[in-house]
């Protein structure tokens, strides 16, 4: 075990305890200990008596010394959060994406971090499309239909591990670590927006597939057609928000609704139409659900984003359109994080990567 990772697992320790708990010598220890406290990994902490009485210089590990960048690509923007190895958030800024991607991501990061630039450790990029070995594809609210690898290029300009993958599996992982999955290993996690997808967490990891497109349930055939358009499946043409709102501003002529699902369920209190169409909306949702219980039978499915506006009687529906029809019991509830859980699940996989990563002999 390191010096570094004893560190920052004890948090606060003697020398003698270092020695103890590494095997390495005092000899061998006391250079490197000397290094750590130059470098900002370690700082004294003033002095503590031992068993023998003497007193004895405390050291405790500095998370600042490792940061790490958490990048959301969106539609016409960025979102980055630079946060220490304890996942403590020290900066955020969110800004215009512009025409290069890599660019921006590699002008971006270094600006929010600033002067603390040497102390990044590691990069994750959540990207709304299908990621495998740092490429991005299907991804066309972005502009990276075809096979683009982001993650490399970025490695290459910033010096550091740089892990991509799909926002809805960040989401996925955001909500496990910090959300309403916390409590469990197997979730699914259903997310409507411009497109619709599906992170999956089985024995508390994330599961990418074969070729990194596990969860792109927008692309299922529909009505007999088996293939997407221009990077946008089936499924998520006929089912997602921007379909929604679309049928929405139909029924209720008028300005695009900022909250499609929200505006569909207050509409259907009154209008039979609205009501109408909310049931063909749960439908849908709810054999998607159940097809995907049938494969993985996740226990739990969460709903984020516009599925996440249904209100309580309309969650209701859905919940017992899904009981009828799964072959196993599945809880299904809202995700809690919104807009937060894409940065929690890549602020955690910046520190996995900067961990295994960690290239100091330390």
């Amino acid at each position: 075990m390191s010096v570094i990772s004893t560190a920052r697992q004890v948090r606060v320790l003697s020398r003698a305890e270092l020695t103890e708990l590494t095997g390495l010598s005092p000899a061998t220890l006391t250079p490197l200990v000397r290094e750590l406290i130059a470098e900002g990994y370690l700082v004294e902490r003033g002095t503590a008596a031992s068993r023998s009485g003497r007193p004895r210089t405390m050291l405790e590990f500095n998370p600042r010394a490792e940061l790490v960048a958490a990048v959301s690509l969106e539609p016409s923007r960025i979102s980055c959060e630079i946060a220490d190895s304890d996942g403590a958030v020290i900066a955020h800024r969110t800004a215009r994406i512009g025409s290069d991607i890599v660019e921006t991501v590699c002008t971006f990061v270094p600006e929010l971090v600033g002067a603390a630039l040497p102390s990044l450790r590691g990069v994750a990029i959540a990207a709304p499309g299908v990621s495998s070995g740092g490429a991005v594809r299907l991804a066309p609210s972005v502009g990276l239909v075809e096979d683009r690898p982001i993650g490399e290029s970025v490695r290459q300009r910033l010096g550091v591990p740089v892990v991509v993958d799909n926002d809805v599996n960040l989401m996925a992982a955001g909500e496990h670590a910090a959300g309403a999955g916390a409590d469990v290993d197997d979730l699914l996690l259903l997310h409507v927006a411009d497109g619709v997808g599906a992170g999956l967490i089985l024995d508390g990891r994330v599961r990418r597939g074969a070729a990194g497109a596990a969860g792109e349930v927008g692309f299922l055939p529909l009505d007999g057609q088996e293939r997407g358009y221009d990077g946008v499946g089936p499924f998520e043409a006929r089912w997602s928000e921007n379909a929604i709102a679309e049928r929405v501003v139909a029924l209720r002529p008028g300005r695009r609704p900022a909250e499609a699902v929200r505006t569909l369920v207050e509409l259907a209190d009154t209008e039979a139409a609205a009501a109408d169409y909310l049931a063909e909306v749960l439908e849908a949702w709810a054999r998607l659900i159940v097809s995907c219980v049938c494969v993985v039978d996740p226990g739990r499915v969460l709903l984020s984003g516009a599925a996440a506006q249904l209100d309580d009687a309309a969650l209701d529906r859905l919940q017992d359109l899904v009981a009828t029809r799964a072959p196993a019991a599945t809880d299904v509830r809202r995700a809690v994080l919104g807009d937060r859980a894409v940065l929690h699940g890549a602020v955690s996989y910046a520190l996995s990567a900067a961990a295994t990563h960690q290239s100091s002999p330390s």
